[in-house]
């Protein structure tokens, strides 16, 4: 059963190791666990639904809340607080695309806001329900999960908008194909939502972001609909599958989405890597991303993260040889970085890639541990966000936020935010524990995650309130650095005030007006 408060599954749960526990309480302080605010309460202060009848609407008050958030700390800190303000007026659950359309019709009849529903893993309040006069809508696409199409001889799949992760794998597998994108939230998310907010998986440097998967598909929007033909190439104009993409349901509902798969690869190697300095491990990954080898993926941890991962792990033993181990090999253990570099394709081109990427990591100093560490990654990759919970259980709040720059802005961008969120609640009189990691590099650049962990509160309106001043201040320090304001999670309601920086007074208005030519009411997802 999934979490209504929380994330993922309420059968799977992550421990802490000792060590973890003492580093947390080292860095960020003591932990202040806090009483959840029970459902029953929540149930009964949904107010009465303003929605007309609908055999394919439920106005059940914990479908309601359930469709009324997404996965960000203020979602969350909102939930267990018991804080959470408005809730759909009702939840649509369409199970054809022609119920799709009916529900749209009847929506704009009686002037209802609409907003699409995916996997429900935004982590920046793109799922918050508005403060409107009219009714809203939760559009839920879970039952439009199949695939329509698989053309093996063009390597494109045409799928419902609505299937998840796991789903839509498993139906390509069985042909031996595969997506490659794998998002943290992998287990829940929709792959309509991972086009309409440009989302980049963990092997991306192989198979790409979906900016680069998505071929084509069907929108309905309040004017009609809209076809994206999957042409290979075009020169007629601007391609309009860019105005759709990142567009986070601001102009209708994505029904289908073709994109491009690939035959299953012979290999998918993952390596440890440790170098003894950020310096040398940077110079390292970049100099790999311009030699333009069939790498999966390439994420690269700071000094301080490589320490949190390696205190998390447990396996005290294991662990204990591999300081050992680094130690033999001149790696100082507050000084090292962590590397996990993937190799995917065929045999041959897998052996090749190694071969010549280890060349670049011994010449900057790296040390290979095979591929233990990568088989252990590869196998909890999609269980990490469930260390929100076990945090939260223990009295502390964790968040992520993420850029990207050009190489040679990497170094003080990182500095900037670190210590941006690091003194960020110095008014409070509070500790913020924060670490970094390169987790998609480009020849030109690469992205920046950071995450941050700080106690709770005594009241979620205080904590809420320590939140947006680390927000903030990070923000601010993307912005000054020249980062893009999110590189792979969007822009939903957190990121809005800072998109103007990015995009400009001209090209705001832009956006803004093919917004309003298309749903000129805001029926669809207004304020995002």
């Amino acid at each position: 059963m999934r979490r209504w408060n929380g994330w993922g599954d309420t059968n799977n749960h992550i421990n802490l190791s000792p060590r973890a526990c003492e580093l947390l309480r080292e860095l960020s302080g003591e932990g202040t666990p806090m009483e959840d605010y029970p459902l029953e309460k929540l149930i009964n202060r949904v107010p009465r639904s303003r929605i007309p009848p609908h055999p394919l609407i439920s106005t059940d008050p914990e479908e309601r809340i359930n469709h009324a958030h997404g996965q960000s700390l203020p979602d969350w800190i909102a939930l267990r607080g018991g804080t959470l303000q408005r809730f759909p007026d009702g939840v649509a659950l369409p199970n054809t695309l022609d119920d799709v359309q009916e529900l749209l019709i009847f929506a704009f009849k009686h002037k209802i806001v609409v907003i699409p529903y995916g996997g429900g893993t935004s982590v920046l309040g793109h799922l918050d329900v508005p403060e409107v006069k009219k009714p809203v809508l939760s559009l839920s696409l879970k039952h439009l999960n199949r695939l329509i199409d698989l053309d093996s001889y063009s390597l494109l799949a045409t799928f419902e908008a609505g299937i998840r992760g796991p789903d839509l794998e498993a139906q390509l597998r069985a042909r031996e194909f595969t997506l490659g994108h794998y998002p943290q939230s992998f287990e829940y998310s929709s792959l309509g939502g991972w086009v309409v907010t440009r989302a980049c998986g963990q092997e991306s440097t192989y198979y790409g972001r979906m900016d680069e998967l998505f071929q084509g598909g069907e929108l309905l929007t309040p004017k009609g609909t809209m076809q994206f033909p999957p042409f290979p190439a075009s020169a007629a104009g601007p391609d309009l599958r860019h105005i759709l993409l990142g567009s986070e349901g601001r102009l209708g509902v994505l029904t289908k989405a073709t994109v491009r798969i690939s035959p299953l690869p012979e290999r998918n190697d993952i390596y440890g890597i440790f170098f003894p300095s950020w310096e040398n491990a940077v110079e390292a990954v970049r100099i790999l991303a311009a030699s333009r080898l069939p790498l999966s993926m390439v994420r690269l941890s700071n000094p301080a993260e490589t320490l949190t991962n390696v205190a998390m792990a447990g396996h005290e033993k294991q662990i204990s040889l591999l300081k050992r181990y680094l130690r033999f090999r001149s790696i100082p253990e507050k000084e090292a970085c962590m590397c996990l570099i993937g190799f995917t394709g065929s045999q041959r081109s897998v052996t090749t890639a190694r071969r010549e990427s280890f060349s670049i990591i011994r010449r900057n100093k790296g040390v290979s541990t095979g591929k233990a560490m990568g088989e252990a990654w590869k196998k909890n990759r999609f269980r990490t966000p469930y260390l929100r919970n076990t945090l939260w259980d223990m009295g502390y709040a964790v968040d992520t936020l993420e850029t990207a720059v050009t190489w040679n802005k990497v170094f003080s961008t990182i500095q900037s935010i670190e210590k941006a969120v690091a003194n960020g609640l110095a008014s409070w009189n509070e500790k913020v524990h924060v670490f970094t990691h390169l987790s998609s590099i480009y020849p030109t650049g690469s992205s920046i995650y950071t995450t941050f962990v700080f106690r709770l509160a005594e009241t979620p309106e205080e904590t809420l309130a320590r939140w947006k001043d680390l927000k903030e201040a990070a923000s601010h320090a993307i912005v000054a650095a020249g980062g893009t304001i999110s590189h792979q999670h969007g822009i939903g309601i957190d990121h809005k005030p800072y998109m103007e920086a990015e995009k400009g007074p001209i090209g705001m208005s832009t956006i803004k007006q093919i917004y309003s030519h298309i749903d000129p009411d805001e029926r669809m997802n207004p304020t995002k």
